[in-house]
Parts: C-alpha cells; structure tokens; sequence
C-alpha cells in the first residue's frame, strides 16, 4: 500500500502525520495555507472552501468547490486539491505574484473588506469560472437574470458562502464581470486531462482507520468484518458529527469513488441513481429529465454541499427532516441495499421505520436509487424554511399527479418535517384519486393532508404552522395548474 498522499497546489505533499478525522482545513492551515478560514465548522459559511479535480460531467476533469472543514483529508488521498494561495501565478524573480482573474476582479470591484470569508469566495468563484459549459450571453436580455450573469455566471456557485460586512453586490459584480479562461491557463487545461484515479486507502494512526476499498465486493467484506465500522460519501453529515460533536470512529469505510456506485441510467421503465453520485453530478447528467428532482436540487443546501454530498448518505442518514426523501417518496422510488450475500430492493415508502432507523441491516450499504417511468406529469416541491436557500426545512412537500381528462388518476405526496420520519400523506391520496381536479376536491383535499403526520412545536415552526403549509401546498400547485390552463 503507498503511503497517502495529497497534491495540493502542485506539490506532493504525505498526509501523515495527521489523524484519520482531521479535516482538510486542518491539513492545510498546518502546512501554512491560512487563506483557508474555519468560520462554522459545518459547512454553512464556506469561509473553507477550496477546489478539488473530480471526474467530469463534460469534460474529463471538473474543479470542484467542496467545504474543506467536513472532508476528512484521508478522503482525498492520491487527489488535487487547489486552495487560494494557488490561484495566483509567480510573478519574474523580484516582482509580486498575478492575480488570477477572480482575485482581480474581486479586488478592483471592493468584495472584500475584513477578508475572512474572501478566500472562500475566491474558490467558489473560481470552480464557477472554470465550469466548462459556463458561456457568455451575446444579447444580456437572453437568460440574463438576478441569479446569471451576461457571462453565464450562477450565482448559486456561491449560495453557500457567506459574508457580513462587504455586503454581496461587489462580490456579484464580481462575478459578472469574470470572463472566459485564456487558452494558456494551467487550470483550464487541466481539464482536458483525466482526473486522478482513486486510489485504495489505508490509513492508520494510533487505534483508528480510514479505509478506501476499491471495489464494491471489498466494500462489503469490509463491512461484514468490521460491523462498527461507519460507511461515509461526502461527510457532509459526519464532517459536522467530527467538528461540533468531537466524534472520532475506530473505522471509517469511504464509498464515494466505488464505480458500482456511481452509475447513472436511463432505462425504459426507470433511472437508476448510483448511491454515490454527487447532487450536482446527478442535476447535470439528468439535465432536468425528472422535473421533481430539477426542483429539489437548487432547495437543498448550497452548491458546495451539493459537490459532495449524495442521495445515498441522505437516505442513510435517515433524517426526517432530509429534502430528498419527500421527493424520492413522491417519485415512488426504491433503494437498492447491497450485502456481501446479495442485493434486495426496498419500495422507499417501506424504508425507514423510527427516528433514523431504517430497514438496512448491519452490513448492507445503499447501492442505488432507483425511480420508476413514466413519470408524472404535475409535480411540486415546496420547501418551507427561514431562508431561501442554504437552510433546513421546516416542512417539506412533493407532490407528483397524473391528471387525465380533468381526472386525478393518481396521486402521490412525500412529507418531511412533520414525523419520526419521511412519510407518503397516503390519506390525502386517497382524498384526490378517482376525483376531478377541482377546487372542491383540493379544498377537501388541502383539510385532509393538514392532518397527516405528527407535527410539532421546535424553534423552526408550530405544529400549527406546519399542518397549515402542508394544506397551503396543495392549494398552491392547484392554482398554478389552473393558470397554466388559462393562460
């Protein structure tokens, strides 16, 4: 086994002597690179976001903003990563360093006055900057809005990087005004080469592990010999289990890079998901395929939580607060559980069973997540939450109808937020098929779904408030299938 290592701004660099659970934000701050900031510790504030080269979507190799305070730098052995120091080119002997077009423009146009976040910033702008299908608008009145710039600039590439004192409209002039890389760009062209192969992990310090296995069959033997072991992807939930919780696990098996789990296919009668897909490998390769999941996806979290974390660890966290169950739910999706003995398939609605508990037994990882076709034609999803991005939700509803010659033929509705865990709001089914669409079954409806679930009174919202956005949501989407029509 070579000994892990880690290629950070170009230099290969070991990652002992550090602990298995130590952060990539620790790593680096260690080595001297301190533009990377800890501002949460949870991936909120993306003061720590740096760049990673992961496997294309277009191209062979994409720069990925992930948060390095939840990603244990273990994870990344045999990868590149590239903070904010490294963005900037060596100038003649004698003279500064070049600042790269993001520092430059962030600079000329005021977006930073303590600084602490910039960095963190500059990464994020930077992954945007080099998304190979990032183009210019030639007419600034063609797909020109609040959220993209005239140079195709998202702004949700930076939904999760906040800043209390600049304010963010020089950070989003910024934006806009970055223009396309030059053809002589190392990290453009960087693109154009395969991403490093993952490597096989096994990194040992005192009495703990992380392990990277290379197959999925290995996977599964690892888990059947080391039941205590804890299964990650992204650590987008136990990077924050690690930090705010001081947890440390004897054995952490990674899954994120096994090639059985990051599949994606488009069948005649279903899409398969691979488990360890990212969210934002799955919005770009669906490219709005699943118009329920196109709405889930801009909802759920930032864009840097998106770049690694996976509907796998979502599903396995068993939160019932979690986005994608309600609309895996009202997808009629099922989990593909893999043991060293076998794989079943389990309906999604017969999943969980209790407060993070599901049917997954000791050994079994979550495969793929698979969503049967045809797909419904009237969907909804409605987050409920203080923000409007970049927050937990108070009440989750997806809706997902076939209406045929004004005739509910079916009706499925996935909640969260309002019991142990996710549920289908099967008596508000009932309540809408066989029935025309019509105010007076939606309004029958609507009485119905507020009393689904066990809601209840926390620091995000009522019981009261809850069961009235769950009616509200029905409403809500009969009234935009009526404008549809009318106009």
């Amino acid at each position: 086994m070579v000994a892990a290592r880690v290629t950070v701004n170009g230099t290969d660099t070991p990652i002992a002597p550090a602990a298995p659970h130590t952060t990539v934000l620790d790593f680096l701050r260690e080595r001297g690179l301190t533009g990377t900031k800890e501002g949460c510790a949870e991936g909120e504030c993306g003061a720590c976001s740096v760049m990673v080269a992961r496997p294309g979507v277009n191209r062979p190799t994409d720069w990925v903003a992930v948060n390095a305070c939840l990603v244990p730098v273990a994870a990344l052995d045999g990868q590149e990563v590239i903070t904010s120091e490294g963005l900037a080119t060596a100038g003649a002997p004698g003279t500064p360093a070049v600042l790269h077009p993001v520092q430059e423009e962030m600079a000329v146009r005021g977006g930073s006055q303590c600084g602490y976040c910039t960095p963190g910033f500059i990464c994020s702008m930077a992954a945007e900057y080099y998304r190979p299908d990032r183009c210019a608008h030639t007419d600034p009145a063609d797909g020109n809005d609040s959220e993209h710039g005239p140079n195709g600039f998202d702004l949700h590439a930076l939904s999760g990087n906040l800043c209390r004192c600049t304010g963010y409209r020089p950070i989003r002039d910024a934006a806009f005004a970055v223009g396309t890389p030059p053809e002589a760009d190392a990290l453009a062209q960087r693109r154009e080469q395969s991403p490093p192969e993952p490597v096989a992990t096994a990194y040992t310090r005192g009495d703990s592990t992380f392990l990277r296995p290379s197959t999925l069959a290995e996977a599964l033997r690892l888990l059947r010999e080391r039941p205590d072991a804890v299964v990650v992807a992204g650590s987008t939930d136990w990077g924050v289990e690690v930090n705010i919780r001081s947890r440390r696990e004897k054995c952490v098996v990674a899954v994120d890079r096994l090639p059985e789990l990051r599949a994606l296919r488009v069948e005649s009668d279903r899409i398969e998901i691979g488990a360890a897909q990212t969210l934002t490998e799955i919005e770009r390769r669906l490219d709005g395929t699943v118009p329920l999941l196109a709405e889930l996806f801009p909802q759920f979290a930032s864009r840097l939580i998106r770049n690694s974390a996976t509907l796998g660890g979502n599903l396995g966290t068993g939160s019932p607060i979690g986005d994608s169950p309600p609309v895996l739910l009202a997808l009629e999706a099922s989990v593909v559980l893999a043991h060293a003995d076998g794989e079943r398939e389990v309906p999604l609605c017969d999943y969980f069973t209790g407060y993070r508990q599901s049917v997954r037994r000791p050994g079994e990882l979550i495969r793929a997540v698979r969503i049967p076709l045809p797909l419904a034609r009237v969907t909804a999803f409605h987050k409920i939450a203080k923000r409007r991005f970049d927050d937990i939700s108070s009440v989750a509803i997806a809706l997902a109808l076939d209406i045929e010659d004004g005739t509910v033929r079916t009706a499925r509705i996935g909640l969260g937020g309002v019991a142990a865990t996710p549920i289908r709001a099967l008596a508000a089914e009932a309540a809408l098929e066989g029935r025309p669409w019509a105010a007076e079954t939606v309004e029958a409806a609507a009485r119905v779904l507020r009393a689904q679930g066990t809601p209840m009174d926390d620091h995000r919202a009522s019981a009261g408030y809850r069961s009235a956005m769950l009616g509200q949501s029905l409403l809500k989407l009969y009234a935009r299938t009526t404008e549809a029509v009318s106009s």
